[in-house]
């Protein structure tokens, strides 16, 4: 019997990051605990996520220091091999000869799994210097202390930086007892790597099965008036700084010809159909008050008020209305479920729209570096169709015209294909339980 669960994973970040700042982390992380504890109800669950004390409380989660998986100090690679030399002198020997705050947690669970979203590969350096190995060593560490190990509903990948660590990416994955990839392209180009796929499962995002019917805000939509009053077709609009074509993503101060590509953009749409665009943000930001957490702005918002400027100023077109309040999940997800379609740089944006069967134009990556977990969704939803390259001239203005003549087709598939999407999603957890 399964009493005690360890949950790790690059998702690991500061404090109320999982639940404050992109909104898809937390379309995934309240579905993933969820049904965790609906598969494993005696399970006592422990993670190295910095989750709040009230999401925690409200979800019977108990939150570990974070340096238990990963910290920014300059000596923290040498601990974790340290660790790594500890487990597999256990492994080996059967001896421990040395007990650290982590290897106690995985000496106590009875299952140790990794929650690493598309971050289990060259993007986790983006948190961080040496995050990618030292997250292999954590997962490593639990393999050699003879724990049952899942890496579970990730996008693994790329690794074309890290091709010094492949081998024992390799080594670490090809040992885990489960893998399931919440897309099926994952699966692809892992074999196509060379990676032992034997024990990993095509599955679905959890985030599919987030549920907003409850706790949303009624009063607060029906006061966007113009969400509510056109007659025209309502398109969303999310951006984000991946979308262009030069980085860093958090790029401040970008210049208007950077946006100038999806100007024109919108401008067509709005010249050429009848049409209202609604931008709006998909990512939030937060501040840290007398413990308690204030939403704020986050960067989205600033790209979108900046697209709106440029448009305004140039005065070709009108209606385009920029979102302005900052938004819980449950709340954006319903006011994307108001449109007739969503063109989304974001890719939980995208399944948002996706999920509440919007047709959806989904913007991949501009610049470096890139996921393909985008590719990967739109497969799973067999959307490939739309989804555009911003970096390709005229790209995002054939897949739209595309996405426009077929929008009706789109929603009957959609309608069709959701709970085929949420069985797969489901089946991260069957798969776990029948271990």
């Amino acid at each position: 019997m399964i009493k005690n669960i360890l949950l790790i994973g690059q998702c690991s970040l500061h404090l109320g990051r999982l639940e404050y700042g992109n909104i898809g982390n937390y379309y995934i992380i309240e579905p993933l605990i969820k049904n965790i504890q609906k598969t494993f109800p005696k399970a006592k669950i422990k993670t190295t996520f910095q989750l709040t004390d009230t999401f925690c409380k409200k979800n019977g989660v108990i939150r570990l220091p974070l340096d238990l998986y990963y910290s920014w100090e300059n000596t923290y690679l040498e601990k974790a091999q340290n660790e790594l030399i500890i487990a597999e002198k256990y492994y080996t020997t059967g001896k421990l000869i040395k007990i650290t705050p982590y290897i106690n947690e995985v000496i106590k669970s009875d299952l140790v799994i990794d929650f690493s979203g598309d971050m289990w590969g060259d993007n986790a350096d983006l948190a961080g210097k040496d995050r990618f190995l030292i997250g292999l060593i954590k997962d490593r560490v639990a393999q050699y202390l003879r724990k049952k190990t899942v890496l579970l509903a990730g996008s693994p990948g790329p690794f074309v930086k890290n091709k010094s660590i492949i081998k024992f990416a390799k080594e670490v994955y090809n040992n885990f007892d489960l893998v399931t990839n919440r897309e099926p392209l994952s699966t692809t180009l892992l074999k196509k790597q060379g990676f032992d796929v034997s024990k990993t499962k095509n599955t679905a995002c959890p985030s599919v099965l987030f549920d907003n019917k409850n706790k949303v805000k009624k009063t607060l939509i029906k006061k966007i008036k113009k969400l509510n009053s056109t007659k025209l077709i309502k398109i969303g609009f999310i951006l984000s700084g991946w979308n262009f074509t030069k980085g860093p993503f958090n790029k401040e101060n970008r210049s208007d010809d950077e946006y100038q590509p999806f100007i024109d953009f919108l401008e067509h749409i709005l010249l050429n159909y009848k049409a209202y665009i609604f931008l709006m943000s998909h990512s939030n930001g937060f501040k840290i008050i007398s413990n308690r957490i204030v939403l704020t702005h986050g960067r989205d918002y600033f790209i979108i008020k900046k697209v709106e400027e440029i448009i305004k100023k140039r005065k070709i077109v009108k209606n385009i209305y920029s979102l302005n309040d900052i938004y819980d999940p449950w709340t954006t997800k319903a006011i994307i479920s108001q449109f007739d379609l969503l063109i989304s740089g974001r890719i939980h944006g995208a399944i948002a729209g996706l999920s509440q069967n919007v047709p959806t134009l989904i913007i991949d990556y501009g610049h470096e570096p890139k996921a393909h977990k985008l590719k990967g969704f739109a497969k799973l939803f067999n959307v490939e169709k739309y989804l555009a390259d911003p970096s390709k001239k005229n790209e995002l203005l054939i897949k739209f015209n595309k996405l426009w003549k077929d929008k009706k087709i789109i929603k009957k598939n959609l309608e069709n294909k959701i709970n085929k999407i949420k069985k797969l999603a489901l089946d991260n957890f069957q798969y776990l339980k029948n271990l």
